[in-house]
């Protein structure tokens, strides 16, 4: 039996490979408790123990298709989903006044528009990376950028499974985001997403991205910063998707009986401003 202290947790998406390490991750971590999970309509894994689900003992919640249910029983729900559900979920959060933590990458402007709007009522905490150490190394690019001018050309290099569907990462696209604030820079304006052909020379101040899939690679991103004569590298290597939860867990730590708001994983750490 979870304490009545626990912070409750909801987990939508509960029968997918990110829903069971999440539940496996609040099942081990003092403090929390799982509260509900959920499944789209259909799903094989409805009626099922979330718990025996995961691969643990029974944990006496079972899986449903009711979203509204999940955010009702929940103090905080973690979602890494897909972008159209998780937009469906912003507007769950309002409602119930419950703090979302989204890992859900690949969000267009709708579903953005939706976050903002819930964060009016509730604790949003949107992050492209629940990873300590990627949010670390998003602060880390942003200052270095910030330092080096552009004689230093910047290449922003992922590689991720073969299943991956969305290309760059999200992870990448924030790196990108990352120095192109410490440039003081538009993003936009500046990303060169794919090379091909009889490009011409690499065009001054460029942000580049370059995208690796195979394998059962979790996650790789390097920051390259590159002149005549030096290159910094700065790198971060995924081997668990466990540690997004561990990020997503401190999330809902902070987020609780926090204000209204939409935050990032940078107010979660207390990092403070890169430059």
């Amino acid at each position: 039996m979870a304490d009545s202290g626990d912070i409750k947790i909801g987990i939508p998406g509960a029968a997918g490979r990110m829903g069971a390490i999440l539940i496996t991750q609040v099942n081990k971590t003092d403090g929390f408790s799982l509260a509900a999970a959920s499944e789209i309509a259909g799903h094989d894994a409805i009626g099922r123990d979330a718990g025996e689900h995961a691969g643990l003992s029974t944990l006496g919640v079972a899986i449903s298709e009711n979203a509204d249910a999940l955010f009702a029983a929940s103090d905080t729900v973690l979602d890494f989903t897909l972008p159209a559900a998780t937009q469906i979920h912003a507007e769950c959060a309002a409602r119930y006044g419950t703090a979302l933590i989204i890992g859900t990458t690949g969000i267009e402007a709708e579903a953005q528009q939706a976050l903002e709007t819930a964060s009016e009522k509730t604790v949003i905490i949107q992050a492209p990376n629940m990873s300590l150490c990627v949010n670390l190394l998003m602060r880390l690019a942003e200052q270095t950028a910030a330092l080096l001018d552009e004689e230093y050309d910047i290449e922003i290099v992922e590689m991720h499974h073969r299943h991956k569907v969305d290309v760059p990462s999200g992870t990448a696209l924030g790196l990108g985001g990352a120095v192109a604030k410490g440039r003081g820079v538009s993003l936009d304006e500046l990303a060169d997403r794919g090379r091909d052909g009889i490009t011409g020379a690499r065009r001054r101040g460029a942000i580049g991205f370059a995208a690796l899939r195979g394998g059962d690679v979790v996650g790789d991103h390097s920051v390259i910063f590159a002149a005549d004569g030096e290159r910094l590298e700065l790198t971060h290597k995924s081997a668990s998707r466990q540690t997004y939860a561990r990020g997503a867990l401190k999330a809902a730590q902070w987020a609780y009986g926090r204000a209204p708001g939409l935050y990032t994983m940078a107010d979660v750490m207390e990092l403070g401003v890169a430059n």
